[in-house]
């Protein structure tokens, strides 16, 4: 396999990524992202490209002050089992830090991936009353998400909460 390269993502990747999120949305495995949301939420996202093409993607979606989550991490599935989910993660790991962020959250069903990155099963939602209070302004269905508010439950996967202090 060539090298792997994992670099901000950009308009013009938004139709792949949207396309490797929708293989994995099928088989209720992430949540479907409309593309607009995509374009809006360009700047979160990281892609890995191999040989000019992107084979997998990742965000990282700041929360709080030192919160942040780890969302929408694919990777093609036929590029799967060659580290690339492994560069995408550290790179967004590199990014939470850069921008000050001590925490990191994640909804998933592969536990036994982020586990090997640190990142540890979790009840509840991880922040303060107060905070919990902030974030109910939202209108990021993540957030949403994150909060286990009732009003998603239909949306939820039935995923695994998970954390990592940074």
């Amino acid at each position: 396999m060539s090298e792997v390269i994992v670099r901000p993502a950009r308009t013009a990747d938004v139709k792949a990524v949207h396309n490797i999120i929708e293989t994995y949305a099928l088989q209720r495995r992430l949540l479907a992202k409309e593309r607009v949301t995509l374009y809006e939420d360009v700047q979160e996202f990281l892609v890995a490209e191999v040989d000019g093409e992107v084979v997998g993607c990742g965000a990282l979606h700041v929360l709080w002050e030192d919160l942040a989550e780890v969302r929408t991490l694919a990777v093609m599935d036929h590029m799967r089992g060659k580290k690339i989910g492994h560069c995408l993660l550290e790179a967004i790991i590199e990014r939470a830090r850069a921008v000050g962020v001590k925490r990191l959250f994640c909804l998933t069903f592969e536990t036994r991936f982020f586990g090997g990155h640190g990142f540890t099963e979790i009840q509840g939602t991880p922040v303060e009353p107060e905070i919990y209070a902030q974030l109910l302004r939202s209108y990021d269905e993540g957030i949403a998400e994150f909060l286990d508010l009732e009003s998603v439950k239909p949306n939820t996967l039935g995923n695994t909460r998970m954390l990592r202090i940074l």
